[in-house]
């Protein structure tokens, strides 16, 4: 083993011996108040599934793009260097879990953000992974 693997495995074994407390201790004033406030099983799950949606780098990048303009798919495909049926699916993810809305113009069809929380929630991750 080389030092700079003894030094990683030292360094993760330390990290779990921080996650851990040196006895173990259960709080229940604390734990009733988070029964009390912790939302049903279902909410989280949707929770879950919602931030699943962000974990995509093109569809990250879709967004980016609709927070500037109202756009179709051909814009999407020339501004992101990708095929109309990429974007496309990226689109149908984004549009079933109400992140981005439709309209029909003729022969096209137009893409916007379903609503300012999008903006919010992106900005949100933004702040976050920009601190120190």
């Amino acid at each position: 083993m080389t030092e700079k693997e003894i030094t990683e495995k030292a360094m993760t074994e330390n990290e779990k011996e921080q996650e851990c407390c040196e006895e173990y201790e259960v709080h229940e004033n604390l734990l009733e108040i988070v029964k009390q406030t912790m939302p049903e099983e279902e909410e989280l799950n949707d929770l879950a599934e919602l931030f699943k949606i962000f974990g995509d780098a093109t569809r990250i990048r879709i967004l980016f793009v609709l927070f500037e303009a109202e756009v179709c798919v051909c814009d999407l495909a020339e501004t992101l260097n990708m095929t109309q049926s990429a974007i496309s699916h990226q689109l149908r993810i984004l549009k079933q879990s109400r992140l981005v809305k439709s309209r029909r113009e003729g022969k096209s069809i137009f893409y916007s953000l379903a609503d300012e929380h999008v903006r919010t929630i992106v900005a949100q991750g933004q702040e976050h992974i920009e601190e120190d």
